[in-house]
C-alpha cells in the first residue's frame, strides 16, 4: 500500500468547510478513483489552527494516477481555495496496516 500524510492550515473560519470538501471527495470521487483505500481528517489537540489528513491506496501508480486526474486537480483548486497556504505532503509506503 502507498499513501501521504498531510498537514494543512484552513483560512479562519473555514475548518468546517475543508472537512465538508473531503466528505464530499469521499461521496463523490471515492467511488470514481481507482484503488483509494481509505482517507482520514484529524483535528489535532494542541491548539494549532492546522487539521491533518491521511490518504491511503492500494498502490503507489494509482496514488499517482488519481493525483494527475484533472478531476481530483478541480477538486484541489477548491480545497486550495479554502487554506493559507499549500498542504504540506508526506508521501511513503505504507509497512503496516493496523
Amino acid at each position: 500500500m502507498f499513501g501521504t500524510v498531510y498537514r494543512m492550515h484552513p483560512k479562519q473560519g473555514q475548518e468546517g468547510a475543508v472537512a465538508d470538501l473531503l466528505r464530499q471527495w469521499e461521496r463523490e470521487r471515492r467511488p470514481k478513483v481507482p484503488g483509494a483505500v481509505a482517507g482520514y481528517l484529524l483535528k489535532p489537540r494542541n491548539g494549532a489552527s492546522e487539521l491533518v489528513g491521511v490518504a491511503v491506496f492500494d498502490s503507489e501508480s494509482n496514488y499517482r494516477k488519481n493525483a494527475n486526474d484533472p478531476e481530483q486537480d478541480r477538486w484541489y483548486r477548491q480545497l486550495r481555495d479554502l487554506l493559507e497556504d499549500d498542504p504540506e505532503w508526506n508521501d511513503g509506503d505504507i509497512l503496516v496496516a493496523l
